[in-house]
């Protein structure tokens, strides 16, 4: 006696076969949705986790993505709070303290950098103390160098309180911190032009002197204690100056009143870069772990009109996409940076344990005119009335700032070289 449920569960053939052609149909929407989301085969992806003792590849290195062009994007707004303020940390410059100064607008603050290619973290204080535990940073240049500096231990200041360990110099021109919780120190070393040089003040010289050929000893004596180098020149290649080469004139730049030809600056740039550089790769040191290099390129001005007068940097959000072209000077700063940076990666490309980058962010920064103090460099300038003239720095960023992402990309940097070196393991 058969089942009785062998009616119910059997299909005719002839049935089967009209729905075999249906079933495809049916199916044929899923299968093109799965290759439409997923083309490749599905890859395990690693998770990031920070220990004491290790550092995972940061999720945007793994695979194939170890470069970000971190200089095509633009500001999109952010509601986030930045990570500190004027009160959360006393290494502020008094001049870049926007907030405590009294500026009334507070938009600045909240914007973002999102590349188009990439995705930019915020900025990770533990991450950035862990992959430099037990080593020695060193910003070298002029007030720039000081401004990223400034930003950088505020950051890091949100997680673990640094020491002062050394200061010298005027307008402490020479500063080093210590993170005892990660045995980290962080420097900064007053070099406007990274090679020797003379600058110009009230009571001698009108013009600065540079010599070329020698690198500045006043922070490369200490090259050999440094692990890491941030350098970052620019602005005082604008101003009066007679250039030496060997114990010749070289030329000047904005001398009417010296007999010496106008040379202009754009390649004196150049070559106290690649003097510069040379001097890295030639005193790279006996350190096991290395030394790495970067050079942070220029950072635009927003001056329109007198510097002295109401409205000097005026605006209050970033440029548009498109709205502001990197061009003139600007332009060719940066290009001279850039160059002389891949040029030296060329020329040390056998040496080991040597890693050397452009931080490139003139055009970040250049969408940027919101960012600057203006009047709010000196305590509440408009507090007796509105005077006829009145200081303004377009030039130096607010802290908190757009400042802030320089280092948003600097530690990126450093986790796909953390990355790299894991790799090549």
């Amino acid at each position: 006696m058969g089942s009785p449920f062998k009616d119910h569960h059997t299909l005719h053939p002839s049935l089967v076969r009209k729905l075999i052609p249906w079933t495809f149909y049916a199916m044929l929407p899923l299968v093109l949705f799965r290759v439409y989301l997923y083309p490749y085969p599905l890859r395990h992806t690693a998770t990031t986790i920070l220990t004491s003792s290790s550092v995972s590849p940061p999720p945007a290195l793994l695979e194939d993505e170890t470069s970000c062009d971190y200089t095509d994007g633009n500001w999109v707004p952010d509601r986030r709070d930045p990570l500190y303020n004027g009160s959360t940390c006393g290494t502020i410059k008094e001049g870049q303290s926007c907030i405590a100064h009294g500026r009334p607008d507070m938009g600045y603050l909240y914007w973002r950098w999102k590349p188009k290619q990439c995705k930019l973290p915020r900025f990770e204080p533990n991450t950035f103390l862990q992959l430099l535990r037990n080593k020695h940073l060193a910003f070298v240049g002029d007030s720039m160098a000081r401004n990223q500096l400034e930003s950088l231990v505020c950051m890091l200041s949100s997680v673990s309180p640094p020491n002062l360990v050394y200061r010298d110099g005027e307008e402490n021109k020479f500063r080093r911190w210590y993170f005892e919780s990660h045995n980290f120190s962080i420097s900064v070393y007053w070099s406007p032009f990274l090679v020797r040089g003379v600058e110009k003040s009230n009571t001698g010289l009108n013009h600065n002197e540079l010599f070329l050929d020698h690198v500045d000893e006043r922070w490369a004596a200490d090259m050999n204690g440094i692990d890491m180098v941030v350098l970052s020149i620019g602005h005082w290649f604008l101003h009066p100056a007679v250039y030496y080469e060997g114990d010749q004139v070289l030329g000047c730049h904005y001398c009417p009143d010296l007999n010496h030809t106008e040379i202009g600056f754009y390649d004196i740039l150049r070559k106290a870069i690649k003097t510069t550089l040379k001097a890295l790769v030639d005193r790279k040191g006996p350190n096991d772990n290395g030394f790495d290099a970067l050079v942070t390129t220029f950072s635009p001005a927003h001056f329109e009109g007198d510097w002295d007068k109401l409205g000097a940097c005026p605006k209050t959000e970033p440029y548009k996409e498109g709205e502001k072209t990197l061009e003139g000077m600007d332009a060719e700063m940066r290009q001279v940076e850039v160059e002389e940076v891949e040029a030296a990666k060329m020329n040390s490309v056998q040496l080991e344990k040597f890693r050397l980058e452009a931080l490139d962010v003139t055009k970040l920064s250049l969408m940027r005119p919101d960012g600057h103090p203006g009047p709010y460099m000196h305590p509440f300038p408009f507090a007796y009335g509105v005077a006829e003239r009145v200081q303004n720095d377009c030039v130096h960023w607010c802290l908190p700032g757009p400042i802030d992402t320089w280092n948003e990309i600097l530690l990126e940097v450093i986790k796909k070289w953390e990355y790299e070196s894991r790799r090549e393991q």
